[in-house]
């Protein structure tokens, strides 16, 4: 299997991904469905090197939130590779679409352990703040990139590699199960904390936490009729609020 590596400049992993095709519809299913059969290994690094251009794409969508592109790349990939090992082609839909809740997942958990909103390991939280419910399949391949990760390389602290994390594991009617009774209760849990902030605390983690395009300090202290300090003074009261609320219902 070749190996994939970010190299330092965003150009350099344009060009490394860049060298790995795009499936169409029918070679997708091909690859998907004997891979879901047979767990072949280099069926599954097709299917995730063919789809790392999107998790670019949606890398970028996230760029305002604070975080290293290259944070948000890594942790995307980790969640294509998740997705690929439980996509069930037999569903009827493309891989990026099913991917897409995956890769948003990993990169919003990512974001929300960074501000401090998520204890490691507290499972009830890790289904996202701003979680968005209707994945869309991204359009188009407007991508760029940034440094040092491979699908070789150790996965977190263990020896195993991030395609090892592939393992011959199908996706159950457990998992599904279980995946939306959390997402469930993790939008109770955090509708529930966003009530005990005030108005102005909920406008401003609405408008700079819960979207995909967050706004400026300073538009909306321009809104709000205050300065860019006081919107940042309310931010981070609110996330220590919500953190607290949070770390109470775990």
């Amino acid at each position: 299997m070749s190996q994939l590596v970010l190299t330092e400049s965003i150009q350099g992993y344009l060009n490394e991904v860049s060298k790995y095709p795009l499936l169409s519809h029918e070679e997708e299913l091909s690859v998907a469905t004997r891979y879901f059969k047979t767990r072949n290994i280099d069926d599954a690094h097709t299917l995730v090197t063919s789809n790392l251009r999107y998790v670019v794409k949606i890398a970028l969508d996230f760029r305002n939130y604070g975080c290293k592109l290259a944070d948000l790349i890594q942790e995307g990939n980790i969640g294509l590779m998740h997705a690929v090992k439980k996509f069930n082609p037999h569903k009827g839909f493309r891989l990026i679409t099913y991917a897409s809740w995956w890769i948003k997942a990993s990169m919003q958990d990512f974001i929300l352990k960074s501000k401090g909103l998520v204890r490691r390991g507290a499972k009830a939280l890790k289904k996202k703040l701003f979680y968005k419910s209707d994945p869309k399949t991204p359009a188009g391949d407007d991508i760029s990139a940034y440094n040092d990760l491979s699908l070789n390389t150790p996965a977190g602290d263990g020896s195993a590699t991030h395609m090892e994390l592939l393992t011959d594991i199908r996706p159950s009617q457990e998992d599904v199960v279980a995946e939306l009774q959390e997402s469930i209760e993790t939008k109770r849990t955090i509708t529930t904390a966003l009530k005990r902030l005030s108005s102005n605390e909920r406008y401003v983690i609405e408008r700079r936490v819960m979207t995909d395009e967050p706004e400026s300090l300073q538009g909306l202290g321009d809104k709000l009729g205050i300065t860019r300090e006081r919107v940042r003074q309310i931010e981070t009261n609110a996330l220590k609020k919500l953190k607290t609320s949070l770390a109470l219902t775990r």
